[in-house]
């Protein structure tokens, strides 16, 4: 199973020969370079960042997530550098057996740990428009660690056929040795078996995509086309200090939370469907392509140009799906206020050569306000916390 479900599968035997996409080894090593170098660094970045926020009460449960994300993010850039290896050498694994199942599985982490943790934080800011008041007084942090150990827990698991069956195996026809490519030649149940397992964590993706859209859509209706919930103190105070200026600033104002609502909305939707989508509406009609069924279900009659374009197609996408850990920051640039003021700030001091201490503890501070300051803040910005 391993053989066939872990990598880019860019080689599969089809009636005793090999279905090859050749351009995939100057895509993959120039790409994974490039993934290699902006995600190492960026996710460092994020982790530098989230430590430094770490005593900001309303960061606590969306931190957690997002340093969860992170750490995912930075298996799959540890991975890079052999399988750009790989990749340069025509597609010739140099390394042992283990190294190959431990790089291959760090694939799938990656990227369904991506996909669970990018819901989660999705349905983070959707409790935290539309539960404003539970959010400014508890940071939920016992729940933030208790998803992301399901999380982990259920990557792990779906994960762990990889790392304990053979990964590699001998390409005679080129005298290679290949990593998690190729299958081998069961029979039509063992097929089915392997057609089954792909087919339920396609559906599986398509149901967490399916609430990410929800969530946002969600979001971005409460914060463009309904008030901002508020407390009937500061309602109360609100209507008797309402003067002609701030109403003259309405409209801006309102405008601005629009924008910001669009700009978080394409930030998490837009990862998902530029990233994930393409791949997983690939994956189902590749997989019955490649595993040649030759009767009963999973069998089609697809011609030898159908299964190349769909392993050309096959291989875009999978590049696609690593652009993941370069783009996961800009999500938590656009998910919290917090985060975004502490970049901003943090560049600005590094451009006039000032230490970052200040920007920290400006931070940390903001959250040491008092219970109804925060609250306030909270409702006239309820998805940036």
């Amino acid at each position: 199973m391993a053989n066939f479900t872990n990598t880019s599968e860019g080689i599969s035997a089809v009636n005793g020969t090999f279905l090859d996409s050749e351009f995939r080894y100057v895509l993959f090593s120039v790409m994974y370079s490039i993934f290699f170098v902006l995600g190492f660094f960026s996710n460092l970045y994020v982790l530098f960042v989230l430590w430094r926020l770490r005593e900001a009460r309303a960061m606590g449960e969306i931190r957690i997530y997002m340093t969860n994300l992170t750490i995912a993010d930075l298996l799959f850039v540890s991975a890079l550098p052999f399988w750009i290896s790989y990749y340069r050498r025509g597609g010739d694994w140099i390394f042992n057996d283990f190294m190959c199942r431990v790089t291959g599985s760090f694939f799938f982490i990656n990227t369904y740990g991506s996909i669970l943790f990018l819901g989660a934080i999705s349905l983070n800011r959707y409790w935290a428009v539309t539960r404003p008041l539970d959010a400014a007084s508890s940071d939920h942090r016992c729940r933030g660690i208790i998803v992301c150990t399901l999380i982990w827990a259920s990557i792990i698991s779906m994960s762990m056929p990889y790392l304990t069956v053979r990964g590699i195996n001998e390409d005679n026809t080129k005298n290679k040795t290949r990593c998690f490519e190729g299958y081998h030649n069961g029979t039509n149940d063992e097929k089915r078996n392997i057609a089954v397992t792909h087919f339920l964590i396609i559906g599986m993706f398509f149901i967490v995509f399916f609430l990410v859209v929800i969530c946002n859509f969600l979001i971005a209706r409460a914060l463009i086309y309904k008030s901002a919930p508020q407390s009937e103190l500061y309602s109360e105070t609100i209507k008797s200090n309402r003067s002609t200026a701030s109403s003259c600033k309405k409209p801006r104002k309102t405008r601005g939370v629009k924008r910001k609502a669009l700009r978080m909305l394409i930030a998490v939707v837009g990862v998902f469907v530029l990233c994930f989508v393409p791949h997983h509406i690939v994956q189902g009609p590749w997989t019955l392509a490649v595993l040649q069924i030759t009767e009963g279900w999973g069998h089609v009659t697809w011609g030898q140009k159908t299964r190349q374009a769909l392993n050309d197609a096959h291989q875009i996408t999978w590049v696609l799906m690593g652009l993941n850990c370069i783009l996961d920051p800009v999500v938590y640039f656009f998910a919290t206020r917090k985060f975004r003021r502490f970049i901003m700030e943090h560049m600005r001091k590094l451009s006039r050569g000032e230490a970052c201490s200040y920007t920290a503890n400006t931070q940390i501070s903001m959250d040491s306000r008092n219970p109804s300051q925060r609250l306030h803040s909270i409702q006239q910005h309820p998805n940036e916390e």
